[in-house]
């Protein structure tokens, strides 16, 4: 196990979710200024007081984080842009957190967001990947259903998971969306409806699928000492790991980068699974949660079906996962997806999450999943956080 730099003295402070739409006119500039506005007036403060700056958007495209500088009238010291899907978010509190530990930030406002015209979801999968053009198109196969469809098949004849096993994850996830004012989807989802959907891309069927919408997700980063002055809630670092094309070797994904790090990850976060107190996973799709609850230690691989049906995943049970609904019921407001779990972690840390709040939560891990091409993900991240005192 490598020795790390721990990230003691940085806090994330001040969530905000730009609210979600199923269509929009209106631009990913416009949604990225939205989420920047929410977070900044959360804690008091203005464009003027931040000096770094973390974007993650797929549909920014011709811009990068540079061109939002001009566009959002920012002048910055720091500035990274994070194109790493579901895995933006923890990618972009790593980032963000040793750039404040080396004093060349004081205050980062880290900002997800994407539109969703009618056609934009389309025109974003022709050109994602070159891989998943040359391995897919030819055969027929385009956009992410086909990729997942493969990985969840594979998934259910090596471990004897059913559809059921996943609809017990995507039932509860719609639970706690229920309780949620940003969740797109409102309307209760039972077994025996999920069971009986419509197949998209065999075994996908229609609720293994987010939505793409609209949206932003933003937090603010800064020193513990910063947010104690101004009297913020905030939410300290226990651990944060990240890898990338992760088991290379294997002939399809079963596994993820976290199984290189888990282990590191908890030693700086001095504890181990059974103290964390909700989990937040990417979920664009239900295997992919499965896969993670496997790889960050919470169950034997391969068991994660038998530990969904073992235990309670709403926010009043004794396994809280995706406590917003995840991407699956509040909806996959593109790379705002890969933060969703983190402005909710950072909710339920400082008694903010309203009617999703789990009961004393104390610990949070979240972990982040993306850039699908053709038979993987290619890059992962988790973070672990825990409550601070103001």
């Amino acid at each position: 196990m490598r020795k790390r730099q721990n990230y003691d003295g940085v806090v994330l402070v001040a969530p905000y979710t730009a609210p979600y739409q199923r269509y929009a006119t209106q631009t990913a500039h416009w949604w990225m200024a939205r989420a920047l506005r929410g977070t900044l007036k959360r804690a008091g403060l203005t464009k003027a007081d931040i000096d770094g700056f973390c974007a993650s958007s797929f549909s920014l495209m011709p811009d990068t984080a540079v061109g939002l500088t001009q566009h959002l009238g920012l002048s910055l010291r720091w500035l990274d842009h994070i194109p790493m899907g579901g895995a933006s978010g923890v990618v972009a509190l790593r980032r963000a957190a040793r750039a404040i530990q080396a004093g060349d930030a004081e205050i980062v406002a880290c900002v997800a967001a994407d539109t969703n015209h009618i056609d934009s979801f389309r025109r974003l999968l022709g050109g994602f990947s070159r891989f998943a053009s040359d391995a897919a198109f030819p055969y027929g196969g385009g956009g992410p259903n086909m990729s997942f469809a493969l990985l969840t098949d594979h998934y259910m004849k090596t471990t004897g998971a059913t559809r059921a096993d996943f609809g017990r994850l995507c039932v509860a996830q719609r639970d706690n969306a229920l309780r949620n004012p940003h969740a797109l989807m409102k309307k209760p989802l039972t077994l025996e409806a999920y069971l009986a959907a419509r197949m998209i891309s065999d075994p996908i069927a229609l609720f293994d699928c987010v939505m793409p919408c609209a949206g932003g997700e933003a937090f603010l980063m800064m020193t513990e000492d910063a947010a104690l002055t101004r009297g913020l809630p905030f939410v300290r670092i226990g651990g944060l790991i990240e890898h990338h094309n992760a088991h290379a070797e294997d002939a399809i994904q079963s596994r993820g980068g976290w199984t290189h790090e888990i282990d590191d990850l908890y030693a700086m976060a001095d504890c181990g699974p059974d103290d964390i107190d909700l989990l937040q996973t990417y979920d664009d799709y239900p295997v992919i949660c499965m896969m993670q609850i496997e790889d960050l230690g919470f169950c034997a691989k391969g068991d994660a079906p038998a530990f969904v049906q073992a235990n309670d995943l709403t926010t009043k049970g004794d396994f809280p996962h995706n406590t917003s609904g995840g991407q699956l019921s509040a909806g996959q407001a593109g790379a705002a997806g890969g933060y969703l779990g983190l402005t909710e972690a950072i909710r339920q840390l400082t008694d903010t999450a309203g009617a999703t709040q789990v009961a004393g939560a104390q610990r949070a891990m979240v972990s982040g999943f993306g850039m699908i091409n053709y038979d993987r993900g290619l890059c992962t991240g988790a973070a672990i956080l825990t409550r601070g005192e103001t």
